[in-house]
């Protein structure tokens, strides 16, 4: 793993565990066009480096990922929307990456995990998380589809029913709820989050890798056949809704610190 290769990922290495933080602290850890590049290669990297068998993927500071930085969406408003493709490209970069990992990775999510924070975080293979911290999908909030994995990831670990109610109003649930749901593994106590995590790689990383890694690549077949329809049709549904002057007030609510008066158009 070469750090130079990277400006918004932190890459550190403990014996066989590599951890790989988002480093935009002075962001909240949120999503930059930047971010979504390396993050759309991080993956990889890191499946190729022969020094690690588990990864460890966390937030540099005390948020884990707030999500979308809505001055980069600002932007391209102002600027003028380019093409969806290349965006659809690297959002389906992360999560197939991801998802190919072969080693496991491990989420330590020592705070809040906000749109497409909380879909990475979801999609890693076990969830660690400070007790406080929240995760949500608030795409509907700022008018956009949720189409970066979210749809996928939330009704296979708590159910549609529970799933529909948390991508449909974009509310937030708590780590302490997140775990009885089953949406992620354990809730800690914040001052234990980095024990647990470490204690948790340890045990994995003297564990049998080959039975591991494949075992992890068996039980991701369903979830990758389910990414080949679902997250397609989200990706196209989210290209489509940066069109509406819905996500328009969306974005222009949210920085100006007001309740958006959605229209339907």
């Amino acid at each position: 793993m070469d750090q130079s290769r990277y400006k918004a990922l932190k890459i550190e290495r403990t014996g066989r565990v590599l951890t790989i933080a988002i480093d935009l602290p002075d962001k909240a850890n949120a999503v930059t066009h930047e971010l979504h590049e390396e993050m759309a290669r991080v993956f990889d990297d890191a499946a190729d480096d022969p020094d690690s068998d588990v990864i460890v993927l966390t937030g540099a500071g005390s948020v884990f990922c707030a999500g979308g930085d809505m001055n980069w969406l600002a932007d391209e408003l102002r600027e003028g929307l380019s093409p969806f493709v290349i965006e659809a490209r690297t959002m389906k970069r992360i999560v197939h990456s991801l998802l190919d990992c072969p080693k496991p990775v491990i989420a330590k999510v020592n705070g809040d995990a906000m749109g497409f924070g909380a879909t990475i975080a979801l999609l890693c293979d076990v969830v660690f998380a400070a007790e406080g911290a929240r995760f949500a999908d608030p795409h509907v909030k700022v008018g956009l589809v949720a189409g970066d994995g979210g749809a996928l990831i939330w009704p296979q670990l708590i159910g549609f029913g529970k799933a529909r109610h948390y991508l449909l109003t974009g509310d937030a649930i708590e780590a302490s709820e997140a775990e009885r749901l089953g949406l992620i593994a354990f809730a800690v106590a914040p001052d234990a989050l980095d024990d647990a995590v470490a204690k948790y790689t340890d045990r994995m990383a003297r564990g049998a890798q080959t039975a591991i890694r494949y075992t992890k690549v068996t039980t991701n077949i369903a979830l990758k056949q389910l990414l080949t329809s679902v997250f397609e049709a989200g990706v196209a549904y989210e290209g489509l809704s940066r069109h509406t002057d819905d996500y328009r007030e969306g974005v222009t609510a949210f920085l100006e610190k007001r309740r958006p008066g959605f229209t339907g158009r």
